[in-house]
């Protein structure tokens, strides 16, 4: 006599079946992160960022992967068009609203202190790009891959002179030095990620800074440990017209030798500065 068989009904779970459907439709596409959204949807709420002429709302740049970003600005100028970028920078509203906080408190302020004018334009070296960081193919996803983070090569003041930190992070003038000190160690208030020259081969010749959550507690990074200069007041005659001159030039501003500078309460020579490092691979801006 044969055995009679009965069928069973074979149940999935949710999970298993999703991944079933999901296999028969083809790849998921990777998510964003939810808190980076979330993050531009506050900063719009709150209206932090005033779309201007200089800053306008731009299209939704979605992937490749999980690049992009939901509400991203275009920006030509800060301040009300009174600091302009050298190329437009792509970004999100959170960076948008701390670079124009960051140029009110730290940098026009170190600008009027050590030159007795403003800075006019911020010479960018890279905002909004879907990389990994330190332009490496293997690493993590940069910061600049969200619009999260700048890059900054120079600035430009009123009086039409440049400033290079490649060429015046440890070879400017005593005033330039004491400014782009300041810009740094203020920048670390400002912002969660700061790397200037020093801090890896990668940045060598920038700032980059950014708005990265580095874990639960708040942590900053801020590499170089940020030096101060002692340098004399402003005064009109060492404020110089043009480019900065060159490391043999003569000058007779009268400007003092340097004095020591202290990190952690130990006096150290200014040859002690971290030194701009050459790059491993190309020329570009780092992570």
């Amino acid at each position: 006599m044969a055995r009679r068989v009965t069928p069973r009904l074979l149940v999935l779970s949710p999970a298993l079946l999703a991944a079933v459907l999901s296999g028969c439709s083809g790849p998921v596409k990777p998510q964003r992160p939810a808190w980076r959204t979330q993050a531009e949807n506050a900063c719009l709420a709150q209206r932090r960022v005033q779309p201007s002429a200089y800053v306008q709302i731009a299209n939704e740049v979605d992937g490749p992967g999980i690049c992009g970003l939901t509400s991203p600005f275009k920006v030509t100028a800060l301040q009300g068009g009174a600091v302009s970028f050298n190329a437009r920078a792509t970004l999100d509203c959170s960076m948008v609203a701390e670079l124009d906080q960051w140029l009110a408190d730290v940098v026009q302020p170190a600008a009027q202190a050590r030159f007795g004018q403003d800075v006019v334009q911020i010479n960018s070296m890279g905002s909004y790009a879907c990389r990994g960081m330190n332009n490496q193919s293997s690493a993590p996803l940069s910061e600049h891959s969200f619009g999260n983070a700048l890059d900054i090569g120079g600035f430009v003041l009123a009086d039409g002179r440049e400033i290079s930190i490649v060429r015046d992070w440890t070879r400017g003038d005593l005033l330039t030095r004491a400014f782009l000190m300041d810009v740094h160690g203020g920048s670390c208030q400002h912002f969660s990620t700061v790397l200037a020259p020093g801090s890896n081969p990668f940045h060598y010749n920038h700032i980059h800074v950014d708005l990265a959550m580095h874990g639960r507690g708040g942590k900053h990074i801020c590499k170089p440990v940020p030096h101060e200069i002692a340098a004399p007041p402003v005064s009109p005659l060492l404020v110089t017209k043009g480019p900065a001159p060159v490391d043999d030039d003569d000058s007779d501003t009268g400007e003092a030798p340097p004095r020591a500078a202290f990190e952690g309460g130990r006096a150290a020579s200014l040859d002690s500065f971290a030194a701009p490092l050459p790059p491993r691979r190309g020329d570009s801006g780092g992570n």
